[in-house]
This record gives structure tokens, sequence and C-alpha cells, in this order.
């Protein structure tokens, strides 16, 4: 998973990409617990391009959008949010899933 590194980067990929960010934090105890299944959800949604957005180097980004728990997910195409699964409560592989495969239905 890519990390994005500025603002910037942030905006461009949102309007120009189908893709899932992920916002997290390195001393998250709640994020740490979903890192071993995102590779295999990466590839069972090959729809979207998954970008990992840290919390506290885009803090910017998260005000924006409202993220104000993590982890969360948003997901955008051709520049418009398509899903979100935003609080700050662990989130399991089953609710994950569940949020992409209801976003991908938004997607086109």
């Amino acid at each position: 998973m890519e990390h994005v590194a500025s603002v910037e980067e942030f905006n461009k990929i949102k309007e120009t990409e189908t893709a899932v960010f992920l916002f997290s934090a390195d001393w998250c105890p709640d994020c740490r617990v979903i890192e071993p299944f995102l590779p295999r959800l990466e590839v069972d949604y090959p729809t979207f391009t998954f970008y990992y957005v840290d919390r506290d180097q885009l803090l910017d980004v998260c005000i924006a959008h409202d993220i104000f728990g993590i982890p969360s997910f948003l997901a955008f195409s051709e520049g418009k949010e398509v899903a979100r699964f935003v609080s700050k409560d662990r989130k399991t592989e089953e609710e994950i899933q569940t949020f992409l495969t209801e976003a991908e239905t938004k997607v086109g």
C-alpha cells in the first residue's frame, strides 16, 4: 500500500483515481489489528488502488474529510466520495469487506 506524502498528492489521487484511503497512525493499536489482512483485500478488490494516509502527518486532510477516528476508510471515484467507513472503533475484516463491496457498487 502506497503512502500519501502530501495534501496535494491526496487531492490529485482522489480526483483522478478510483481509490480507497486508509487513515491510520503508527501508534494506533486498532490499526495494527487490520494490517495482516489488508494485502489480501487489495487483491480481492482490484477496482480500487489502496493508499495509506498517516493521520499525524496529514491532519489537514483528516479535518477536511471529517476523519476523527482511526482506522477509517474513504473511497473515491472520479473525484467524488462514493463510500466512507469512519469511526474510532476497531474494524473487523468482515466489516471492511462489506464497506468495499458496497463501495464497488457505487463506482462507475
